[in-house]
C-alpha cells in the first residue's frame, strides 16, 4: 500500500464514520454554497466498480488530481485493459493530492441494498479522504446523502472528467485485486476470473455449489439457491 498517512487507502474498511456537517451542507447540493470557479477547488471525482455482480464488495473510490501533476489516458475503467488499468492505478496513487478507496461489503448490500451501499460507499471514500474537497464529482445520476461538500451528479462521468476516470480506475483496480484473493478463499466458482459478474460459468458453479459467504443473497439469481438453506 502506499503511505498511509498522506494519502489514506481504506480498501478493506467496513466502517468509516461521517464527520459532523453543518445542516446546510447535509444534502451535498451545489446550492450549499455560492458558485465558484472549479478550477479554483480542490475537486475530487467519486466512482464504484461491482454494483452489477452476484458477489462480493461493491468498491467505491475518490480521487482529488493535482494540476501540477497530469495523468495522460484517464478514461473509464472499462474500456482500458487490465494492463493499463493497473500502470494507470499506480500513477494516480503517486501523482493525486489525495485519494482513498472503500469496500462496502456483502452484508451491508444485502441489509441496506446495491444503490443505497454504493451511495454509502461514495460518502465514505470523500470523508476519507486526508485532503477534504470543496466540490465533489460523482459518476450517476443520484447524490449520496451526509457529503462532506458540495457535490455534482454526472451521467458517465467517468468518460468526462479525469477526476472521476482516475476514481473508476482506483476502484475496478481494488476490486479485481479483492476477487482475486477471495477465489482463493472460496474455489471452484471462478471469482479471478469473472470477477463475481453474473456469467454462464458463474451460474453454473452457483448452481453445482450453492451459494457461499460472498454471495448477494439479495440477489434473485443467488437468492433461489438459498431457499432451502
Amino acid at each position: 500500500m502506499s503511505d498511509l498517512a498522506a494519502k489514506p487507502d481504506a480498501v478493506g474498511a467496513r466502517f468509516i464514520a461521517p464527520g459532523s456537517l453543518p445542516a446546510a451542507e447535509k444534502d451535498g447540493r451545489d446550492e450549499s454554497r455560492p458558485c465558484e470557479d472549479d478550477a479554483d477547488l480542490l475537486v475530487a471525482g467519486v466512482d464504484e466498480a461491482g454494483r452489477g455482480p452476484l458477489a462480493g464488495p461493491v468498491v467505491v473510490a475518490a480521487v482529488i488530481l493535482d494540476p501540477a501533476r497530469p495523468i495522460a489516458g484517464l478514461a473509464d475503467s472499462k474500456v482500458l485493459s487490465p494492463a493499463r488499468r493497473e500502470q494507470l492505478a499506480i500513477e494516480i496513487r503517486e501523482c493525486a493530492l489525495a485519494f482513498s478507496v472503500i469496500e462496502v461489503g456483502v452484508a451491508e448490500i444485502d441489509e441496506l441494498n446495491i444503490l443505497q451501499a454504493s451511495l454509502l460507499g461514495m460518502s465514505r471514500a470523500l470523508h476519507a479522504l486526508a485532503t477534504p474537497p470543496r466540490l465533489a464529482l460523482i459518476d450517476g445520476n443520484k447524490l449520496p446523502r451526509a457529503l462532506p461538500c458540495p457535490a455534482r451528479a454526472i451521467v458517465d462521468g467517468d468518460a468526462l472528467e479525469p477526476a472521476i476516470g482516475a476514481a473508476s480506475i482506483l476502484a475496478k483496480v481494488a476490486r479485481d485485486a479483492r476477487m482475486r484473493e477471495l477465489d482463493g478463499q472460496f474455489p471452484g466458482y471462478g471469482f479471478a476470473v469473472h470477477k463475481g459478474y453474473p456469467t454462464a460459468a458463474h451460474r453454473a458453479a452457483l448452481e453445482r455449489l450453492g451459494p457461499c459467504a460472498q454471495h448477494r443473497r439479495s440477489f434473485a439469481p443467488v437468492r433461489q439457491h438459498t431457499l432451502f438453506e
